[in-house]
């Protein structure tokens, strides 16, 4: 199995191609140099290393399995595996890096996480985190995001999470970092930003990065074992990226796998505010610390963007998606609301999995690749599940899909 933290980008200065870097306020600059350096050592000391692994095996339950989902496959006539991040503690990938990133801030003698979360999952998983190790957490939600997720809400509180909302802008993921990045500027010394995704200044883009690349390089082992070969695509939703990079880095150097990333269309694509589609329709600009493709106006300020999916309303995304898609090692394509709902009850009803609303894009995207006759196998990663959205489905879309209303 390949090194987690053995990769070649990005450079010293934290920049993959022109994509990443680090602009932030003076006082920032020499934490993140701290971080980053507490970072370099733990990732080459073996009790960091060791206690790492004995966590995601007895903790988290890794390694997760990949399941070869025969009856979607049938249907659409291409061999569909899941990657199952789903079954993981707390119920998707977020825990991956949030267990890094604690242990990391226990080792530099933190008292408290801080973050930002959108559907909730990375809210959870960094509660779950902090208990676990003994740290304070804070965690940044919208307020819109608090009352679409409020099983995710109920379950930081009951891990002794303290959950703040933002209520300015559209009180969605991006005020909820704004949030964050202006609490942490009060008080960057006891406490660390624990960013829930592959974005941010350098070094957090390739730290979490980094820590979720197990999902890949256990992928590309057990992909290999079931079926003796790569598979022929990899599918993976992309709001900010973490879980698709923890999903594609293993596969860079594979050129005879296709890579696909999916964004979320939304309502519209024509309409500025009704989706959350960066790689497609953005372009380069500087927001929360870092240089990646972004949804801006005409002035460089952020636009307003909108997706079914909480964790994926984000105008801007990971560098290194930025600097893959400029060099077209990966495809970036869209899934829309329907679309994404659609698959949520395909997969639910076809295989018996509640997938999580992000997962249903990738989910989504794969029934549109089999549709336009790509064959060969493809794998999806399923990077959580639906507990948290269930409610909220039943109540928008129930009547749609032959269910009343649960009340």
């Amino acid at each position: 199995m390949k090194n987690s933290f053995d990769h070649p980008m990005p450079n010293a200065d934290g920049y993959f191609g022109e994509f990443g870097g680090s602009f932030i306020p003076p006082e920032l600059e020499v934490i993140m140099k701290e971080i980053n350096a507490a970072y370099q050592t733990c990732r080459q000391d073996p009790a960091f290393l060791e206690e790492l692994a004995r966590l995601y095996k007895h903790f988290v339950g890794r390694p997760s399995p990949i399941f070869h989902a025969e009856n979607l496959s049938k249907k659409y006539g291409v061999d569909i595996f899941l990657k199952r991040e789903d079954l993981n503690h707390t119920g998707a990938h977020k825990i991956n890096h949030c267990l890094g990133e604690a242990l990391l801030a226990k080792k530099m003698g933190k008292k408290k996480l801080i973050a930002e979360t959108g559907a909730g999952q990375h809210g959870v998983a960094l509660a779950t985190a902090a208990a676990l190790v003994g740290l304070e957490c804070d965690i940044y939600m919208g307020e819109v995001d608090i009352a679409k997720e409020h099983p995710n809400v109920v379950r930081m509180r009951i891990l002794g999470a303290n959950v703040i909302p933002a209520t300015h802008g559209r009180k969605t993921l991006k005020e909820a970092v704004d949030a964050a990045f202006e609490a942490y500027l009060k008080d960057p010394i006891t406490q660390i930003y624990a960013i829930g995704s592959v974005v941010g200044p350098h070094p957090f883009p390739m730290m979490v990065r980094d820590f979720q690349s197990i999902i890949g390089n256990e992928a590309r082992v057990q992909i290999q074992e079931m079926t003796g070969r790569l598979p022929d695509h990899l599918v993976a939703c992309v709001g900010g990226g973490s879980n698709a990079m923890g999903l594609f880095t293993a596969f860079l150097d594979d050129d005879g796998v296709e890579i696909h990333g999916v964004e979320p269309a939304g309502r519209s694509l024509q309409e500025v505010g009704e989706h959350a589609a960066t790689l497609t329709l953005g372009r380069p600009g500087v927001m929360h610390g870092f240089k990646s493709y972004m949804l801006q106006d005409d002035l460089g300020e952020p636009q307003e963007v909108y997706s079914v999916a909480s964790g994926l309303d984000y105008p801007s995304v990971g560098p290194q998606h930025s600097f893959l898609k400029d060099a077209g090692r990966v495809q970036y394509g869209t899934a829309d609301d329907k679309a994404a709902i659609d698959a949520f009850f395909e997969l639910s009803r076809l295989e018996g999995i509640i997938p999580a609303i992000e997962s249903s894009h990738a989910v989504a995207y794969a029934f549109q690749l089999a549709q336009q006759g790509k064959r060969g196998s493809i794998l999806i990663n399923l990077s959580g599940r639906g507990d948290k959205d269930i409610d909220f489905v039943v109540e928008k879309y129930g009547k749609d899909y032959g269910i009343e209303s649960l009340v």
